[in-house]
């Protein structure tokens, strides 16, 4: 059984409102902090007043790429749980867990096996090990069968192009979901009725 959900590029208050009050809420909501290339992004104004909104039993989670020192400073007192974080290397993923007391979702981008054995690196260092496409804002799939060989004794999440029937092939697998794009619609907004198929599936 899939140990969760997690919604990704939430950037407005109707969606976010949507999800915590929903009677099957998400596990996690992800908000894109500083990838400025991705349309799901969202500005630091508009972030502090999305992250004002009560998570009730939630974890927000701040998505980010290789952040500066000066974009984790200015993030520092938000309402965040869990920091994911892309190209960053182990010892500075340790620092950032240390200096802003935060759990660590690490995100590795996969095309082939050697991809996925990095994660190696991060034992005893991040929270969560994150699996994804190698396209960023572009949601692209990757080869599912390449986490076949990970062990039981990581928390593991996948993302990547993932749809809403997909979601049955993970039913007997110990990973969270990580979905965005099949979650919209054609104008690129996140897409209510999408969402809400989405939780009741989870708990079927």
């Amino acid at each position: 059984m899939i140990k969760g959900i997690k919604i990704c590029g939430v950037s407005d208050f109707e969606t976010l409102n949507f999800i915590l009050n929903h009677q099957y809420p998400a596990k996690f909501i992800g908000f894109i902090t500083n990838y400025k290339k991705s349309k799901r992004y969202v500005n630091h104004e508009n972030l502090k007043k999305l992250l004002s909104t009560n998570k009730k039993k939630t974890s927000y989670v701040s998505v980010l790429v290789n952040p500066s020192d000066k974009e984790l400073d200015n993030i520092k007192n938000l309402n965040f749980d869990f920091y994911q974080l892309y190209d960053v290397g182990p010892e500075r993923t340790q620092n950032i867990k240390e200096k802003y007391n935060i759990k660590i979702i690490s995100a590795f981008t996969i095309t082939n096996q050697i991809d996925v054995e990095k994660y190696q690196n991060y034992i005893g260092i991040s929270d969560i090990f994150l699996f994804d496409g190698k396209g960023y804002e572009k949601s692209i799939g990757f080869n599912h069968d390449l986490l076949n060989s990970l062990p039981n004794s990581i928390n593991k999440m996948i993302a990547g192009n993932i749809k809403i029937d997909d979601i049955s092939s993970f039913k007997n697998k110990d990973f969270f979901i990580d979905l965005s794009g099949s979650l919209e619609n054609e104008e690129g907004k996140k897409d209510i009725e999408k969402i809400n198929k989405l939780l009741n599936l989870t708990i079927l």
